[in-house]
């Protein structure tokens, strides 16, 4: 009985497992998202230190994006801290306290 009691403890671990790898993986999908990129210190008045957004349209309403700190958001900063620019960004989205981060693997200024 005790181990058909571990047997079926075991092929619950492995289902619940294998759920919650399966949930954690649909948040890391790369996305493209396009909008008008500006500062949220500077242009939006959010934050107290300079930090990238994006602003994109999606269903009729306006979703801001912030942008992660990395090595490519904090190069690409200094292109949006006087004025927006229209953007095209590639990279996973990720709720952080209430908001939306955008982790960037591409950014590129629209023409």
């Amino acid at each position: 009985m005790k181990k058909f009691q571990l047997l079926l403890a075991g092929i619950a671990g492995l289902l619940l497992f294998t759920l919650t790898t399966a949930a954690l993986a649909a948040d890391s999908v790369p996305i493209t998202i396009t909008g008008e990129a500006m500062c949220a210190k500077c242009q939006l008045h959010l934050t107290d230190k300079c930090q990238t957004v994006i602003q994109a349209e999606s269903n009729g309403q306006t979703v801001t994006y912030y942008l992660a700190d990395n090595d490519l958001s904090k190069a690409f900063h200094k292109n949006i801290c006087t004025e927006p620019k229209k953007v095209t960004a590639t990279g996973t989205v990720a709720n952080k306290d209430g908001k939306s981060e955008l982790t960037v693997t591409k950014i590129d200024v629209v023409n």
